[in-house]
C-alpha cells in the first residue's frame, strides 16, 4: 500500500488532519471523478438517458457490493442511506411479530436501532431483552445463547458501535443463532470498509451497511445484503414498481432475489460513486487496510492512555480504528474543540446514540478519533500533542 500516492489522491488531506472516518471518510479524487462526470453527463443528455447509457457500469455496483461482503449480487438491495436499508430489513420480519416475543440486542446497539425496537414493543407488544455484556465489555455470548428461546424471533447487533473501540463477536453471535433457527441482523455501519467481513463466517443473515465511513464513499449511499434462505421468510414492508410485478388483475408478484426492498429512483452519481469507492477498497485489498487502520487506532489509544490525566474508554476482547477518550477537568466539547482549532477533524460520542451503553457506563460524551489508512504517524502525533497541551 503506497501511503502516499493515496494522500496524493484524497485532496482533503491537504487541507485538514481528517480523524473522523467513523463519521463520514474523506472521499479519493477516483470517486470524486465518477460522480462528477456522471452528474455532467445527466446535465449534457438528460437523467434518463444518462442512466441508460451507463447502466452496465450501474449495475456492477450490485457485484461489487456483493463481493465486498462475499454474498452474490442478487442478494443486494441499494439504499440511499445504512439506515434506510436497516429499517427495510428490520420491518419487514417485524410485520410477523406478535406479543410476546422477543428481540435480544446488545449494550452498544446503536441508537436508532434501539428507537426501532421500542417502537415495536409498543406497537406490537414484543419484548426488548438486552444481552449483558461480559468482562471485557463486549457482549456476553454464553449468556446470548442462555436467553435463546422459542420467543426469539429476532437477534439485532452492531458489529462495531458507534461509540467505542469494541469489535462484538459476531461469528460466534452467529453459531448460536444459526443453530436456534433465529434471523441475525448485523448492523456492519462501521466495519465494513475498517476491516474484511464475510457473511459466510459470520453466519449472519442479513447485513447493512454504508457508503460513507471506512468505505469512503460518498454521503446518501447504504446496502442491504440478505441470506437467500432468509428471503423467502421476509415481507417487504413497502412496494412499488422496482421491487414487484403487477399480475394484471389484483394481485403482484415479488422481484426475485433482494431487488425486492428497492425503489426505482436513485441517485446514480451517487450510486457509481459507491461503486468506486467500494472497487478502490476491493483493489486496495481489505486485509491490508484492516491491517493497517486497526494499527493506527492502536497506536493512537496506547498514547492517549500515556497521557496524565486522559482516560480511554474502548472496550472489548477485539478493538478496532476507533477510539474513545476523555481529558479530566475539560468538557469534550472543548477537546473536539482545541483539536478543530489545529486542523484536526474528530467527532463526540453522544448519550442518545447509545442509550443501553449511557446507562450502563455514564461516559458519555467523549471525544472520538477514528483514523484510517490513508492517515500517517505524523497526523496522529498533532492529535496527542494537541490533547496533552490541554492538561498542561
Amino acid at each position: 500500500m503506497d501511503i502516499e500516492a493515496l494522500r496524493q489522491a484524497t485532496p482533503g488531506v491537504g487541507r485538514r488532519t481528517h480523524l473522523n472516518n467513523a463519521g463520514a471518510g474523506l472521499l479519493s479524487t477516483w470517486t470524486l471523478r465518477t460522480m462528477t462526470a456522471h452528474l455532467e453527463l445527466e446535465a449534457e443528455i438528460g437523467g434518463y438517458e444518462a442512466a441508460d447509457q451507463e447502466r452496465d457500469r450501474i449495475e456492477r455496483v450490485h457485484a461489487d457490493v456483493a463481493e465486498l461482503v462475499g454474498g452474490r449480487p442478487a442478494e443486494i438491495a441499494l439504499f440511499d442511506n445504512s439506515t434506510r436499508a436497516w429499517q427495510a430489513a428490520f420491518y419487514s420480519l417485524a410485520l410477523s411479530f406478535r406479543p410476546g416475543d422477543r428481540i435480544l440486542t446488545g449494550r452498544a446497539e446503536y441508537g436508532s436501532n434501539v428507537l426501532a425496537y421500542l417502537q415495536l414493543a409498543r406497537r406490537a407488544g414484543v419484548e426488548v431483552v438486552v444481552v449483558p455484556n461480559d468482562a471485557s465489555g463486549q457482549l456476553d455470548v454464553a449468556a446470548l445463547a442462555a436467553l435463546m428461546d422459542e420467543r426469539v424471533r429476532l437477534v439485532g447487533l452492531s458489529h462495531v458501535p458507534t461509540g467505542g473501540g469494541l469489535v462484538n463477536p459476531v461469528a460466534e453471535v452467529g453459531r448460536i443463532t444459526r443453530a436456534a433457527g433465529v434471523p441475525f441482523l448485523l448492523d456492519a455501519t462501521q466495519s465494513v470498509g475498517q476491516f474484511p467481513v464475510d457473511v459466510a463466517e459470520i453466519g449472519c443473515d442479513l447485513l447493512t451497511g454504508t457508503g460513507r465511513k471506512f468505505l469512503r464513499g460518498p454521503r446518501g449511499t447504504g446496502f442491504l445484503w440478505v441470506r437467500p434462505e432468509t428471503m423467502e421468510r421476509l415481507e417487504p414492508f413497502v412496494v412499488e414498481i422496482a421491487s414487484a410485478t403487477w399480475d394484471g388483475g389484483r394481485g403482484f408478484t415479488w422481484h426475485e432475489g433482494a431487488a425486492r426492498f428497492e425503489t426505482w429512483e436513485k441517485n446514480y452519481a451517487a450510486v457509481l460513486g459507491l461503486g468506486s469507492a467500494v472497487r478502490q477498497a476491493l483493489d486496495l485489498g481489505l486485509d491490508a487496510i484492516g491491517e493497517r487502520a486497526l494499527a493506527l487506532g492502536a497506536t493512537l489509544r496506547d498514547r492517549l492512555a500515556e497521557l496524565p490525566g486522559v482516560s480511554v474508554h474502548d472496550q472489548g476482547e477485539r478493538r478496532c480504528a476507533i477510539v474513545t477518550a476523555r481529558v479530566d477537568g475539560v468538557p469534550t466539547a472543548e477537546v473536539a474543540a482545541a483539536l478543530a482549532a489545529r486542523g484536526v477533524n474528530v467527532t463526540t460520542t453522544h448519550p442518545e446514540q447509545t442509550q443501553f451503553d449511557t446507562e450502563d457506563r455514564g461516559v458519555h460524551p467523549l471525544v472520538r478519533l477514528s483514523p484510517h489508512y490513508y492517515n500517517t504517524e505524523a497526523e496522529l502525533d498533532l492529535a496527542v500533542e494537541t490533547i496533552a497541551a490541554l492538561r498542561r
